[in-house]
């Protein structure tokens, strides 16, 4: 009778835990107090779940966090098999930091939340970060308009040079990418200066003219830094510099100069200005300088693929198309650059601002 009522006592309490282990899933975090350790193993009371083992690979990836612990100590681990071959629910201290960090991150990407982070290296695409002892990337295209290169010719030396001096800075930033399997984590200064600056761009509307300096110049258009409020910077491009056509935007402006410029576009927190918008358009008035039939002198100044341009005067320029000699290299056999020609106009068109040439014949 004895026997029969302990093994009826024993039935429900492992009736009990295999209940309360239906509970847990593999990848759970459980905290639990340690019972004891061995030179091989920790064994932790996990309450109503039973009893946890630290062993084998785990223990060794864990000992110097387990050398400091001692009977008694609460722990958070994550369990890593539900039930071994002895009965114990196998747990990974490792596995419980890491799953911790990732949610770190996690929380911190979905909260967008600025951070700060330190620079522990470059390479020609960006910069290596390191937050709270884990290393990410920062692409160059996420640096603030601040610290992006200025490189005018777009050179990838260039540009590592200018990466290499955040080397040992601390910027602030925010985690914008973050995978777990790859060790993929992210981080992007522009956006955690675009969290600064879209109250300050709040107050602008598109058609606004405001004062400015030319703070970096790049093939593509040149960077406007407001005057009155310099954290905001907006873009120039080079379309929006003249009503001519220009090769490099240095033919009009150069860093440190004071312009003003209107506001073309507002969007995702970045400004678009023109300085074109400002100036006189010419080509309203090109009847008054120009007619159909007109012998005039032009310099060539470019060829491209289309044909020859031909400067006229400071705001006029023309193109002789290529079907006028029958192919590029025939072209180049009649036309030098830099020499001056006589063209009779062929063709105006202001609102395209194409006017069309042919060479004279004597």
């Amino acid at each position: 009778m004895t026997n029969f009522s302990q093994q009826s006592v024993m039935d429900k309490f492992l009736e009990a835990n295999r209940e309360a282990i239906s509970f847990l899933k593999v990848g759970d975090l459980v905290e639990g107090e340690i019972i004891s350790q061995g030179r091989r193993a920790l064994f932790v009371d996990l309450g109503s779940f039973g009893t946890g083992i630290i062993y084998g690979l785990e223990f060794l990836n864990a000992k110097d966090v387990i050398k400091n612990l001692k009977a008694g100590d609460k722990i958070v681990a994550k369990v890593v098999d539900l039930e071994n071959e002895k009965g114990y629910i196998e747990l990974s201290l490792k596995e419980a930091d890491k799953q911790k960090i990732q949610q770190r991150f996690r929380d911190l990407r979905e909260k967008e939340e600025v951070i700060k982070a330190k620079v522990i290296g470059a390479n020609r695409g960006g910069l290596i970060i390191e937050f709270e002892e884990n290393r990410g990337f920062m692409p160059v295209s996420q640096l603030s308009s601040e610290h992006y290169p200025r490189v005018s010719d777009a050179d990838k030396n260039k540009i590592f040079e200018e990466l290499k001096k955040f080397v040992g800075q601390e910027i602030k930033c925010k985690i914008i990418d973050f995978n777990p399997r790859g060790d993929k984590l992210i981080f992007s200064e522009r956006e955690a200066v675009e969290t600064d600056v879209k109250e300050l761009i709040s107050a602008y509307q598109v058609g606004d003219v405001v004062d400015g300096v030319i703070s970096g110049i790049a093939n593509f258009g040149v960077f406007f830094r407001f005057i009155d409020k310099p954290e905001i910077e907006g873009l120039i491009h080079i379309s929006e510099l003249d009503h001519r056509l220009i090769e490099s935007p240095k033919e009009v402006v150069k860093v440190g100069d004071l312009v003003k410029a209107q506001i073309i576009e507002i969007k995702d927190n970045r400004i678009s200005l023109s300085l074109k918008a400002l100036k006189v358009d010419p080509w309203e008035k090109v009847a008054e300088h120009y007619q159909v039939g007109q012998v005039i002198d032009g310099e060539v100044f470019r060829f491209n693929p289309f044909g020859a341009l031909i400067k006229l005067d400071p705001d006029f320029q023309g193109l002789i198309h290529v079907s006028e000699f029958g192919s590029i290299e025939k072209m180049k056999e009649q036309l030098v650059l830099g020499r001056s020609y006589k063209f009779v106009i062929d063709l105006i068109n202001p609102q395209e601002k194409r006017l069309l040439l042919k060479l004279k014949n004597d």
